[in-house]
């Protein structure tokens, strides 16, 4: 869906090299993260596809198509663009900022109105209650699913996405981060993705480019990255909890697919309930602050399958490690 092929930004006459020779395949439908310290390239690669930078070398394809061969105008609407400060027209309301692409497109009143509709359901926040409010009568978090919205609201099939979640509170952005992945279970994009948290790239990528002073240093899956890291400089970027942060990639799902749940015991003290969504990482993090004795599954009809205790969670724990043992001595 989007191809680099040795694309190259350069800046002083060739001197200094934003982006250097960097070459990869965005898949259709999956999100990619782009990751690395600050300066090393990733938010120009991203401004290259909608020709916000121009390109010095190399070609950018998007569905097989030479972007410089497109009109930028036109480049522009058919894909979405989320930044970190929203970038929402102070001066617009909710829904004209919404449907102000659907509207450039010519859209019909009531088509735009529908979308409109649609996309508030989609964000969670009530069409009529905000229709004619504007963005300053709004929280940041707010702002952000209205940013988000407004980029899905003409259906482009790509999304770029410069730290959408970057100017949250911690709080804040992980409940946007995981609406955000209940909406692309939704409607399936393709996503170029900015970030500079490594736990956020972990969760919310299929796959993760991690950039050094522009260039592309390792290219893959999270997990084969945690796992795997190809050099020194993407083993120290990811930090000695690699192990800890790979529990991110697990789901309590994964879990009762190999343990059984206990029985949930009624008389307990310490209880809390968690989705068949909810990664290990958080759910051993629970745990292990006290926060409660016994976390209760349910499903996505709130109906409860069972709890989870840590010894449970320990067993799981052995078994990844010995898998983990496994694969790297079939490896070597």
């Amino acid at each position: 869906m989007i191809e680099f092929e040795n694309v190259t930004k350069a800046y002083n006459s060739s001197r200094t090299k934003a982006v250097n020779n960097v070459s990869f395949h965005v898949p259709e439908g999956n999100t990619v993260v782009l990751l690395g310290p600050s300066g090393c390239g990733k938010t120009t690669l991203l401004r290259m596809v909608n020709c916000l930078v121009p390109i010095t070398e190399g070609t950018i394809r998007v569905n097989g198509k030479d972007i410089t061969s497109m009109d930028p105008i036109e480049l522009r609407r058919s894909i979405g663009y989320v930044i970190q400060s929203n970038g929402l027209f102070p001066n617009m309301t909710i829904k004209e900022n919404i449907v102000i692409v659907p509207d450039l497109l010519g859209w019909s009143k009531k088509k735009k109105h529908d979308r409109y509709l649609e996309m508030m359901e989609l964000i969670g926040l009530d069409a009529k209650h905000y229709q004619k409010r504007y963005p300053s009568e709004l929280s940041g978090g707010q702002q952000q699913r209205i940013g988000i919205a407004r980029a899905l609201a003409a259906d482009p099939p790509v999304m770029l996405m410069d730290e959408p979640f970057g100017a949250l509170d911690p709080i804040n952005r992980t409940h946007l981060q995981e609406e955000l992945l209940s909406i692309l279970r939704k409607v399936k994009k393709t996503i170029l993705f900015v970030s500079h948290d490594i736990d956020e790239a972990i969760k919310m990528g299929d796959k993760v480019a991690i950039f050094k002073e522009g260039e592309l240093m390792q290219y893959d899956h999270p997990s084969d990255i945690l796992t795997h890291p190809n050099s020194e400089f993407i083993a120290r970027f990811l930090g000695n909890d690699r192990a800890l942060k790979s529990l991110s990639l697990y789901s309590v799902r994964d879990l009762i697919e190999s343990f059984d749940l206990k029985p949930v015991d009624v008389n307990a003290e310490g209880s809390r309930q968690i989705s068949l969504n909810n990664n290990l990482r958080d759910t051993i993090s629970t745990l292990l602050n006290q926060e409660a004795s016994q976390l209760v599954v349910i499903d996505e009809f709130n109906k409860p399958l069972g709890a989870i205790t840590s010894d449970r969670i320990e067993a799981y724990l052995h078994e990844i490690i010995r898998g983990s043992a496994s694969l790297q001595g079939v490896e070597q």
